[in-house]
C-alpha cells in the first residue's frame, strides 16, 4: 500500500531533527517541527464520507435539525468574533500597560540622572519578561513557540499535529505573547493572534475545553474536519482583524495567504466574524478613551490612524517609488534567506535541551537591551523645533521627541524610535509633518537594528510574530529612502515610510491584495491606494525571483508536507503508478478480526481499500475505503459475526452504532489499536465492513499523470486517493496515494534523473524573471 499519513521510511530520518538535516524538506518521514517541538503529523479528513451509516443518519434528520446545524455555524462564528475581540483588546491593554510602565519608570530615572539604575531596571525587566515567556513555552507547550501562522496554514492545507490547537496552546500563546512583546524584543503579536484565533475556533468547534470538563453538548453538531476547517479559517481572519483592527484585511489575508480551499459561504461567515471583532474592539476602545485603561489608549495598532494627510503626487514622483519597491523586494528576499538560516542554527541549539532554549532566549533579550539602551547615546541631540505639534521633549513613554540623555530643550531622535514600543515607533515613522525631526544616520541605524534584531528574535522559544517587525523595519527603510530622495520629490517622509513598509511586506510575505487593504485600514487613508498597489506588485515580483514567501520557507524548514497550489513541470512526465512504492494492504468486505488487528498493529496507515471477491462478486471489485479510526471503533464495540456470510446475523450492524461513535472529537485525538483487548475466540470471528466503508472514494486510473492527480487531490481536499488498473483483471485496486506521494522531494528521490531537468528549468525561470 502507498504511504497513508505515516511512512515506512528509514528510522534515522524519523528521529533526525528536520532543521538539522542536510535537506530541509520532509521527504521520508511524517514528523514535523511544530512550534519548538518535533511531533508526529497526520492528514485531516476533509472528504465527505459516504457510507451506509452516515447516509442513514442524514436521512433520519428532520428539517429542524438541519436548521439547527446551520444556526450552529453562524453562532460559532459569532462566538469566535466575540472571544477574539476580547482577546485582542486585553492583549493590547496588557502590552501597553506593562511596556508603558517600564518605559515611564526608566525615563523618570534618566530625568534624575540615574542612568546606571535606569539601564538595570530596563534590562532586568526585559529579561524577566522574556524568561517568563520562554519558560512557560518550553515547559508547558512547545507547540506555542513562533508565530503559529505556518502551523495554521498547514492545518488548513490538511496537515494535523497533536496539540497544535489545544487549550494549553491557546493559554500559553496569549500569556506568552503579552510577555514577550512587552519585553522590548523586536517581535510582533499579529502572528500569535492568528494562531490564537485558530485555537479559539477549534475549541468552539469541539464544544469547549474538554480537558477541563467545560464542554457544551449542543456544540457537537460541527463534528467533522470539514466544518472545523471552515471555523479555523474564520478564526485566522479574526486574528488579523483583532491585531490591526482590519476586518476586511483579515478576511482577505485568510483568503490569500492561509486557506487552501475557499467558497462563497465561507466568505460570508469569515466577514461576519471579523465584523463582530471590529464592533467589540471599537466598543471597548471607546471606554479607554475616557482614561479608564491606564496607559492604553495612546498607542497600539488597533487604534491606528497613523497618516491622515492628503498626499498629492505627480509623474515625476514615481521613479523614486519604483526604486524603493525594487530594493524593498531584494531586501525582503534577503530577510527571508537570513531568517531561514538562523532558524536552522537555532534548532541545533534547541535540540540540546530545554535549558539551552531558555538560555538562548535570555541571551537575545540581554543583547537587545544593550542595543536599545546603548545606541541612542551615540546619536546627536537635536534642538526642539519651534513648530512642534506636541510637547518637546517628550516626558513619558511615547512621542516623537524623547529627551533621553539630552539637555533641556533638546531631544534624541534615535531614542524616539528605538527606545519605544514597536507600535509607537511605527506611529512616529508614519507621522506627517515630521520631515525635519529625524536624522539620516539615526534612521539608517534604526533600520539595521530592526532588521537584525527581528531575525535574531524570531527563532526563540516564545510566541513571537513577524508581521509588526517587518512593518517597522520596512517603515524605517522607506523613511530613509524618503530622506535621501527628499529634494527630488514632493512626497513626505511619512508617506515614504508607509510605502517602505508595504515594499518590505511584499518582499517578505508576498501577498498583495490583503496587505494593501491592511495598510489602508491601518492608515485610514484611501488616497494611498494606487502607490501602495504598485509598490506591492513590484516588490513581490522582484522577491519571487530569489525565494518563496517567509511562511512557505518556514513550513518547508519545519517539515510540513504542504501541497502547493501549482504543480512542478516534471510531474507531467510521471504517472501515479510511478510514485507507488509500498506494498498494498487491503481488506475484504467480510474480514477476519485477527487479520484486521494484525494489519493495524504492523502498519500505521490510516486508510484501507475494501474489496469484494467471489463468492460475493463474480470478479474482484473495489467496494470502498475504510479508515483506521473506524476499524478501531468496530473492534472496540465488538460488532462481530460468527460466520463469514453476508447477512448471517439477524441484527443490523448499523443499529449498534450512531454517527457520533465515529466522530473525531479533537485535533490529534485518536484511539489506538494497543488499547483494544480481545480474546482468542473473538479474534477468530469476522466483521462486515460494507456498512462502514466509504462507497464513493476518489479513484484515478494508474495511467493518470501525477500533475493531474495532484490538482484533483488538493482541490477536493482528499486524504486518500485510490489507484485502479486501466484494464480490469485480477486486481481491483493498485494502490493508495496520500499527500506524501505528491511531495516533490519524495518524487525526486524515486526518480533522481528528473533532478537535473528540474534545476535546468529553475535556472531558465530565474533568468526569464531577471530579464523582465
Amino acid at each position: 500500500m502507498a504511504l497513508s499519513d505515516s511512512t515506512n521510511g528509514d528510522e534515522e530520518s524519523i528521529i533526525t531533527p528536520l532543521l538539522a538535516q542536510k535537506s530541509f524538506a520532509n521527504s521520508s518521514s511524517q514528523v514535523a517541527l511544530v512550534g519548538a517541538d518535533i511531533c508526529p503529523i497526520e492528514s485531516l479528513d476533509y472528504e465527505i464520507f459516504d457510507n451506509e451509516l452516515f447516509m442513514q443518519d442524514w436521512r433520519s434528520r428532520e428539517d429542524f435539525q438541519i436548521f439547527q446545524y446551520l444556526v450552529m455555524k453562524w453562532l460559532s462564528c459569532f462566538l469566535i468574533g466575540l472571544i477574539m475581540g476580547l482577546v485582542g483588546f486585553f492583549n493590547n491593554l496588557a502590552v501597553e500597560n506593562i511596556a508603558g510602565k517600564k518605559f515611564v519608570v526608566t525615563s523618570n530615572m534618566m530625568l534624575e540622572g540615574r542612568y546606571g539604575m535606569a539601564f538595570l531596571v530596563f534590562s532586568v525587566s526585559n529579561l524577566v519578561l522574556t524568561l517568563f515567556a520562554s519558560v512557560i513555552t518550553a515547559l508547558i507547550c512547545p507547540q506555542a513557540a513562533g508565530s503559529g501562522i505556518p502551523e495554521v496554514k498547514a492545518y488548513l492545507n490538511g496537515v494535523d499535529a497533536p496539540g497544535i490547537l489545544s487549550p494549553r496552546t491557546l493559554l500559553v500563546k496569549i500569556v506568552g505573547s503579552i510577555s514577550i512583546v512587552s519585553s522590548s524584543m523586536i517581535v510582533g503579536k499579529a502572528g500569535p493572534m492568528v494562531h490564537t484565533g485558530a485555537c479559539v475556533a477549534s475549541l468552539v468547534g469541539q464544544g469547549g475545553f474538554k480537558i477541563f470538563g467545560l464542554t457544551w453538548r449542543w456544540r457537537y453538531h460541527l463534528k467533522n474536519d470539514r466544518d472545523r476547517r471552515d471555523l479555523v479559517t474564520c478564526g485566522a481572519a479574526a486574528g488579523i482583524a483583532a491585531a490591526f483592527r482590519a476586518p476586511v484585511g483579515g478576511v482577505l489575508f485568510a483568503f490569500e495567504e492561509m486557506a487552501s480551499w475557499w467558497r462563497s459561504a465561507l466568505l460570508w461567515r469569515s466577514f461576519f466574524t471579523t465584523a463582530i471583532v471590529a464592533v467589540v474592539l471599537r466598543s471597548l476602545i471607546d471606554i479607554c478613551l475616557n482614561g479608564l485603561c491606564g496607559l492604553f489608549g495612546k498607542g497600539g495598532l488597533i487604534i491606528f490612524d497613523t497618516y491622515s494627510d492628503f498626499p498629492t503626487y505627480h509623474l515625476e514622483d514615481l521613479p523614486p517609488v519604483f526604486i524603493l519597491a525594487f530594493i524593498g523586494g531584494i531586501l525582503g528576499s534577503l530577510y527571508n534567506y537570513l531568517l531561514n538560516k538562523f532558524l536552522r542554527i537555532y534548532h541545533l541549539i534547541h535540540e540540546k535541551g530545554v535549558i539551552y532554549k531558555i538560555l538562548l532566549a535570555c541571551s537575545v533579550s540581554i543583547f537587545t537591551s544593550f542595543l536599545l539602551f546603548g545606541l541612542p547615546w551615540f546619536a546627536l541631540c537635536q534642538p526642539c523645533p519651534s513648530s512642534a505639534q506636541e510637547i518637546c521633549p517628550t516626558i513619558g513613554r511615547s512621542g516623537n521627541f524623547k529627551k533621553f540623555q539630552c539637555a533641556p530643550g533638546h531631544y534624541n531622535d534615535l531614542a524616539s524610535l528605538i527606545f519605544n514600543t514597536n507600535d509607537d515607533a511605527i506611529k512616529n515613522l508614519f507621522s506627517k509633518n515630521t520631515d525635519s525631526e529625524f536624522q539620516l544616520l539615526s534612521m539608517l541605524t534604526f533600520f539595521i537594528t530592526c532588521f537584525s534584531l527581528s531575525i535574531l528574535s524570531y527563532g526563540t522559544v516564545a510566541p513571537v510574530g513577524l508581521f509588526v517587525p517587518v512593518i517597522v523595519t520596512g517603515a524605517s527603510y522607506g523613511r530613509f529612502v524618503g530622506m535621501v530622495v527628499g529634494p527630488y520629490t514632493n512626497l513626505s517622509h511619512g508617506f515614504f515610510a508607509i510605502l517602505g513598509a508595504a515594499s518590505f511586506l511584499g518582499g517578505s510575505m508576498r501577498t498583495t491584495v490583503s496587505l494593501c487593504v491592511i495598510m489602508l485600514e491601518l492608515t485610514n487613508n484611501l488616497l494611498l491606494l494606487p502607490l501602495i498597489m504598485l509598490v506591492l506588485l513590484i516588490s513581490k515580483t522582484v522577491a519571487d525571483a530569489f525565494n518563496s514567501n517567509i511562511y512557505n520557507l518556514i513550513m518547508k524548514a519545519k517539515g510540513f508536507p504542504y501541497l502547493e497550489g501549482h504543480v512542478e513541470p516534471y510531474m507531467r512526465q510521471l504517472t501515479v503508478a510511478d510514485v507507488l512504492t509500498s506494498p498494498l494492504q487491503l481488506f475484504h468486505g467480510i474480514e477476519k478480526v485477527r487479520n484486521i488487528v494484525n494489519i493495524l498493529r504492523m502498519t500505521s496507515h490510516h486508510g484501507f481499500p475494501v474489496i469484494d471477491e467471489p463468492p460475493l462478486s463474480e470478479f474482484p471489485v473495489l467496494y470502498g475505503l475504510i479508515l483506521r479510526a473506524h476499524l478501531i471503533m468496530l473492534l472496540k464495540k465488538k460488532a462481530f459475526l460468527s460466520v463469514p456470510i453476508l447477512g448471517s446475523e439477524s441484527e443490523d450492524p448499523c443499529k449498534l452504532f450512531s454517527a457520533d461513535d465515529f466522530v473525531k472529537m479533537g485535533s490529534g485525538d485518536v484511539e489506538r489499536i494497543e488499547d483494544i483487548q480481545l480474546t482468542d475466540e473473538e479474534m477468530e470471528m469476522f466483521i462486515d465492513l460494507h456498512p462502514f466503508a466509504n462507497t464513493s472514494p476518489c479513484t484515478v486510473l494508474e495511467t493518470m499523470s501525477v500533475a493531474k492527480a495532484l490538482e484533483i487531490f488538493r482541490e477536493t481536499g482528499l486524504r486518500h486517493m485510490l489507484v485502479i488498473p486501466k484494464v480490469p483483471g485480477r486486481l481491483a485496486v493498485v494502490g493508495v496515494l496520500t499527500r506524501h506521494n505528491f511531495m516533490p522531494d519524495y518524487i525526486l528521490s524515486l526518480h533522481p534523473s528528473l533532478e537535473k531537468s528540474r534545476w535546468k528549468r529553475l535556472r531558465i525561470k530565474f533568468h526569464w524573471r531577471k530579464f523582465f
